[in-house]
């Protein structure tokens, strides 16, 4: 691991971010996962496999992201698997709904805000548009993840 970001990242926003990639949640794979996909990025090698498993409820019990590539894939990997647990699968839904209006730079609520938490920090990447991608490749790794979930379970 490169001990500088690839992305000049300052401030509280920063910080955030390289934490999450100097110190990446929940990195060990997940057994019996009921919610998985794997993403690459053939362009800049970025890669990041997410695994959850849900409780009786349909609640995220344990999550997995295993990422390699840039500071900001590891990041928005890190922060996605750490705010995914508690959540249902409808709620990540929204999450990343949510996460990809702000990376497009829309206009978002206070509320909105809130519920994407330590996400909000990743907003700095759309400084770096050719970034932007590294930032949605887990959160299209969620999508396909519960594609599956929802095909396999209907």
């Amino acid at each position: 691991m490169p001990n500088l970001p690839d992305v000049p990242l300052q401030g509280l926003y920063g910080d955030l971010i390289l934490d999450h990639y100097r110190n990446p949640r929940h990195r060990t794979p997940v057994s019996h996962a009921d919610v998985e996909a794997e993403e690459f990025n053939p362009f800049c090698g970025d890669r990041v496999i997410l695994q959850f498993r849900l409780d009786g409820q349909g609640r995220i019990v344990e999550a997995g992201a295993q990422s390699e590539g840039c500071s900001i894939i590891q990041a928005s990997a890190s922060m996605l698997a750490d705010i995914a647990l508690g959540k249902s699968v409808a709620e990540l839904e929204r999450l990343s709904q949510l996460f990809r209006t702000m990376m497009r730079g829309e206009p978002s609520t206070g509320e909105a805000e809130d519920e994407l938490g330590d996400l909000h920090s990743l907003q700095v990447v759309r400084q770096f548009p050719v970034r932007i991608k590294c930032a949605l490749l887990p959160w299209t790794a969620l999508e396909i993840g519960i594609e599956g979930f929802r095909s396999k379970n209907s």
